[in-house]
């Protein structure tokens, strides 16, 4: 069990790497795209990689903000498995982004909003601790959820 300062530290670390996320979430937003930001950090504490989702920008469905961010990590670090990573989400992620997570075999994921419609984490499914799956990661939710949902709430009804 952590100590209580362990504690504090990391959902300090939490905060800041989720108010990255946020960040690249906002930019997403400017670009017309769905707010949703990811990061990926180095078991070192180092950031590798961060993004906002881009599927209307590259034309790709798979342009979510988790993929492009791991994508970014893997090249960065020379391999696929990013083992002692923790990617920082601002959405609880989709079937494709949380399988994405599983296979590069990342440390832990923390999230901040949950998705009820489409979460593949604890919502609707549960891909990333899955029993039946070969790996499983810690799962840390609800980091500046409310302003997470707040984003994604105010992009849709912006645009209704």
């Amino acid at each position: 069990m952590q100590a209580r300062g362990e504690f504090e530290a990391a959902s300090a670390a939490d905060e800041r790497w989720m108010r990255e996320a946020v960040g690249a979430a906002r930019e997403a937003a400017r670009r017309g795209e769905v707010p949703v930001g990811a990061c990926v950090v180095g078991g070192d504490g180092a950031l590798l990689a961060l993004a906002g989702n881009r599927t209307r920008t590259n034309c790709d469905p798979t342009a979510h903000a988790e993929v492009l961010a791991l994508r970014e990590a893997a090249r960065k670090v020379g391999n696929y498995r990013l083992t002692g990573a923790v990617v920082y989400s601002t959405i609880e992620p989709c079937a494709m982004c949380a399988g994405a997570l599983v296979q590069a075999r990342v440390k832990r994921l923390v999230y901040g909003a949950r998705d009820e419609k489409a979460g593949a984490v604890e919502s609707v499914f549960r891909v990333c601790d899955a029993s039946s799956l070969n790996h499983r990661m810690e799962l840390t939710p609800g980091v500046l959820g409310e302003e997470c949902r707040a984003l994604v709430q105010g992009f849709f009804q912006a645009r209704r």
